[in-house]
């Protein structure tokens, strides 16, 4: 071969390999700029977003916290209506250490996030043909109204405290405070749960104490706060709910106040707050996330993420570019959710002092109306209502001469029931009102001042909670502790959850102990 042809195929040969490279740079996706180290976005301002951004913030890391709606709170959320302000979420605080364990972690106080007030009775129970009965921090006092209820039952009563006391530590404590990334974690709690009898159901557990039937209904009330059926429920979930015959606390000027201070002391620790601008999208590097993008256009990059944002939410619509997204959110949407709710709000002309802080309207039916709300999916003509009277303990929520008060009728969610809300809305509102005129005031009608209802299509819609679920996935023992949704995403290397739908599950005390077990392994895996 010629000397000049074989140069020729070598310089060609040559260009050739440079093109190749040229191509292949240029397949190459361009590596997001590394985010800041110990950087770390929350997304919603929930309770478990804001302790959990409070916990990291103090601790050293440079948090944003994004939340969607203009107020902070999630659940907690005030409606105006014709001058009044009506409040959802929490009716009132329990057992104080998981908040004054979060001052604590907050460089704070508790008097820093709420001036409190004793409820006293924590709640009242009402039943048609049973004398109602009152849970009282007094002793005496509790001794007199089990006396009225049910004598034979003091002792067990008194044993059923002692459980509380116990298990609370030994068991409840001990698991929910721990992150659980897997099994293997939640077996080193498996003694204390045993010992804590973690295998009965909470109603098992109580009727185990106690012989009345209607006290039993009362005692078995905490599950139901927690969103769960306290027939099918561990008899652990009690315990995220204050032991009965303890104090129970309201925050003066509402939960509200409280959210709203909680995100004045992460700002005042430094901490980066967006409201009103929801996430739109998480976005990916390998098996990390990246970077978070906001409606309004912002973006920025983190060394980690966590969410609070609902769990489907989350998976579906947040991290839908990747398959990982939408695999876990069909898989969560084949899961049991708890029930929802539907809320009347009305204000009163004049005052009511012997309607307690909080109360308990039993139905005629107990087991078979819950069966009909987490199962059967059937609207019961007997509601079992919640009824909150907040301006009884802090008037200065409602002009002088009104009242403010809030009843609850837990639902079946969306999946379930699904209804015409708005339709319906009216019909049932009317329901709940008319039945506490029959049994409180009678005049209710000619009072009402205000009113306003929230329904479970409101939940769905405002909140963007799963079939408008308010306590995300149902406590039952198929899905608790490491058969909720890990505290730290097993494939997602950066990505985190905080909330409900993680262990260990619904209620303040909850998304409190949650919060501080997502806490500690963002700091395990970023010292």
């Amino acid at each position: 071969m010629p000397q000049c042809v074989a140069q020729a195929k070598i310089v060609a040969l040559g260009a050739a390999r440079r093109r190749v490279r040229v191509v292949m740079a240029a397949r190459k996706k361009p590596q997001p700029p590394a985010a800041p180290a110990r950087s770390l976005c929350v997304i919603g301002a929930g309770l478990g977003g804001l302790a959990l951004a409070l916990r990291l913030q103090a601790a050293g890391f440079a948090v944003t916290l994004v939340e969607a709606r203009s107020e902070p709170g999630g659940l907690i959320r005030k409606h105006a209506v014709a001058g009044y302000h009506f409040e959802e979420g929490p009716g009132e605080l329990g057992d104080l250490a998981p908040w004054r364990d979060l001052a604590a972690a907050a460089q704070c106080e508790l008097a820093d996030f709420a001036t409190l007030r004793e409820i006293n009775p924590a709640r009242r129970f009402y039943w048609r043909d049973t004398a109602a009965f009152d849970l009282s921090a007094d002793s005496a006092e509790q001794a007199r109204q089990l006396g009225r209820i049910s004598s034979g039952d003091i002792a067990g009563f008194e044993e059923l405290q002692h459980w509380y006391d116990a298990a609370r530590g030994d068991a409840w404590q001990r698991l929910a405070e721990r992150p659980l990334t897997g099994p293997a974690q939640a077996l080193g709690a498996l003694q204390p749960v045993l010992r804590a009898q973690g295998w009965r159901s909470a109603w098992g557990l109580i009727a185990h104490h106690i012989d009345s039937e209607p006290l039993r209904e009362a005692l078995a009330l905490p599950a139901l706060l927690s969103g769960a059926n306290p027939f099918t429920t561990s008899a652990l979930t009690l315990l995220g709910q204050p032991a009965p015959g303890r104090p129970a606390w309201w925050p003066l000027g509402g939960m509200t106040a409280l959210a709203a201070n909680l995100l004045a002391r992460f700002e005042a620790l430094g901490g980066t707050v967006r409201l009103h601008d929801p996430v739109t999208e998480l976005e990916m590097a390998g098996n990390r996330v990246s970077a978070v993008a906001t409606q309004s256009g912002w973006r920025a990059h983190f060394a980690a993420v966590a969410s609070n944002a609902d769990v489907v939410h989350t998976y579906r619509d947040l991290l839908r570019q990747i398959p990982r997204g939408t695999q876990i959110a069909a898989r969560l949407a084949r899961r049991r959710f708890a029930p929802s709710a539907l809320t009347v709000h009305f204000a009163l002309a004049g005052t009511w002092p012997g309607i307690p802080h909080s109360s308990v309207l039993f139905a005629a039916r107990f087991r078979e109306l819950l069966a009909d709300v987490f199962d059967a999916g059937v609207l019961p003509q007997d509601g079992l209502i919640l009824l909150h009277h907040p301006s009884v303990t802090d008037p200065a929520l409602a002009p002088e001469g009104t009242s403010l008060f809030r009843a609850t009728l837990p639902v079946a969610h969306l999946g379930k029931f699904p209804v015409d809300w708005e339709a319906l809305a009216p019909l049932v509102a009317g329901r709940v009102l008319g039945e506490i005129g029959r049994r409180l005031i009678p005049d209710i009608h000619d009072r009402i001042v205000a009113q306003a209802v929230t329904t479970p299509r409101d939940l769905a819609l405002d909140l963007g909670l799963h079939l408008g679920s308010g306590w995300s996935l149902e406590a039952s023992p198929l899905q608790a502790a490491f058969q909720r949704p890990a505290h730290r995403d097993p494939k997602l290397a950066n990505f985190y959850l905080v909330g409900a739908a993680t262990h260990p599950g619904a209620g303040v005390a909850a998304v409190l102990a949650g919060a501080k077990a997502t806490a500690t392994l963002i700091s395990q895996d970023n010292t």
